[in-house]
């Protein structure tokens, strides 16, 4: 069955094609645009006259692997949820047991360099499950730098996931902020050679630790234009904090002379991760100028309330998720940094999306609308919707073409290399891939708070992955399971 969207603003980023037109789509595929397509009785025709029509948003930094998570996500616009900045291993059995439940949107995953490391230097098996990699960032063992023959060992693995299909390699550098620069200088010569991007969570700002080996920053700029390789640089409004002009500048000076870095922010002022990361140790947060009060358990919603509580909380549960407040989304001057790293030149929009917990244990449930109690980073639910509110519809600052650039085009981009499949995403013409959203600017907005953080976002009216509806009329369909793998291509 074909489906004909009537009479929208159709955006299609890869042209620069911004009027209204009708979409056609077959088989998956969108096959006409134009104006006047004929209607006929081999299709469903959808009026979406007042609408936005655009390719699908691709977050490249999702943590949910969860039915629950991806649907909160595809009411929030994407399409195609990756996750890249982790990954998991083996990347086998994360494809096939994604595959296996079924799930509403795409989904692939890059090589966990953390987990290669932790099986080498740690003993620690992966399961490809993150709630056993939450609990591995805060053992110290594999956070180490590695022996010669430890090196080779897990760059071994790492090149044994990319030949598996991994979509290049996830750098937990942060988790591991002392390790010894030139694995990750090593680890980019892999990827170069591969043809594989790497997405980093770089290691401390020098600001923050003079002792860091290298400062985050500079070191990817500097790693990348030694060794070619193409390097993303993950949650820069994070890792920056109150920082965020020096290292936007030293990014952009790096791009100047010839780094290939790309890089992501998301719109809050909190991140999130498990109470036992190496940057959520008491020393570390003084360093960042915070206070243990600035960290949430995620499940419990207690405030860490003193230097003792948190030692406990990480020597008892280190793979507790939590919640790190590292600015005050309340003061302007903080806002306007957030605001900064979202405008920087070509700043691609990634959720960081975090799993949805509930207090029986539980972190899946197939019920539509998800159980009460449910607990998560309002990110997770609103990223892409919260973008569009603060920097098309109140600020001004991205036209709806520019925005569709940032959450679909350029992450689409990103991928060429690695996965073939990729090159047919992130555009809205004949031949691309029938990943759509279909959306109300002037009600689009985020709905979830740090207090109720899985209130779906507001204004998504249509989304079709692979040419199936998703949501339809602003409501999720519950037996809508089209989600594809998406795939590297092994070198």
């Amino acid at each position: 069955m074909r489906t004909l969207l009537r009479g929208g603003r159709v955006i299609d980023p890869a042209t620069g094609f911004d009027g209204t037109a009708d979409v056609l789509v077959s088989d998956g595929e969108v096959i006409a645009v134009g104006p006047g397509l004929p209607s006929a009785d081999d299709q469903v025709e959808i009026d979406v006259a007042g609408y936005i029509v655009g390719p699908g948003f691709i977050d490249l930094h999702s943590h949910v692997h969860t039915i629950a998570g991806q649907r909160l996500q595809a009411m929030d616009g994407v399409t195609t949820a990756l996750d890249l900045e982790a990954g998991l291993m083996p990347v086998e059995r994360a494809y096939a047991e994604a595959a296996a439940a079924g799930r509403p949107l795409h989904y692939g995953f890059s090589a966990s360099w953390g987990s290669a490391r932790a099986k080498v230097l740690a003993g620690i098996e992966p399961d490809a499950n993150i709630n056993t990699g939450l609990s591995v960032l805060g053992n110290p063992a594999w956070q180490r730098s590695s022996s010669k023959t430890e090196l080779a060992a897990w760059l071994s693995l790492v090149e044994g996931e990319l030949a598996a299909g991994a979509l290049g390699v996830g750098v937990l550098l942060g988790y591991a902020p002392a390790s010894d620069p030139a694995e990750f200088l090593a680890l980019a010569k892999l990827a170069k050679q591969a043809e594989a991007p790497t997405y980093t969570h770089v290691r401390e700002l020098v600001e923050v630790d003079p002792g860091t080996p290298a400062d985050g920053s500079e070191e990817i700029a500097i790693v990348a234009a030694e060794t070619g390789a193409a390097m993303h640089h993950c949650h820069v409004n994070s890792t920056s904090g109150r920082h965020i002009d020096r290292v936007l500048g030293a990014l952009e000076s790096g791009r100047s002379a010839g780094s290939r870095v790309t890089v992501e922010a998301y719109p809050y002022g909190a991140g999130s991760t498990a109470v036992g990361a190496a940057f959520i140790s008491p020393e570390r947060l003084k360093m960042k100028g915070l206070n243990p009060s600035r960290v949430i358990l995620l499940e419990t919603g207690e405030r860490i309330a003193d230097e003792g509580r948190l030692l406990q909380v990480r020597a008892e549960t280190p793979g507790a998720p939590c919640i790190l407040e590292f600015l005050d989304e309340e003061d302007p001057v903080d806002r306007a940094l957030l605001h900064q790293a979202l405008a920087f030149p070509d700043s691609i929009v990634a959720s960081d999306a975090m799993p949805v917990y509930w207090q029986n244990g539980a972190n899946e449930s197939t019920e539509w609308p998800l159980p009460p109690g449910g607990a998560t980073h309002p990110r997770t639910a609103g990223t892409f919707s919260k973008s569009l509110r603060l920097m098309v519809r109140e600020a001004g600052v991205w036209t709806w073409l520019e925005a569709f650039r940032r959450c679909s085009y350029l992450p689409a981009r990103v991928l060429d290399e690695v996965a073939p499949g990729a090159r047919s995403k992130g555009r809205l013409n004949v031949g691309a891939d029938a990943d759509i959203v279909i959306l109300d600017p002037a009600t689009i907005t985020d709905a979830a708070t740090y207090f109720d953080p899985t209130r779906p976002a507001v204004g998504v009216r249509h989304l079709f992955v692979a040419g199936t509806a998703v949501v339809r009329d602003g409501q999720l369909l519950t037996d809508a399971f089209p989600g594809q793998p998406l795939r590297g291509e092994p070198r």
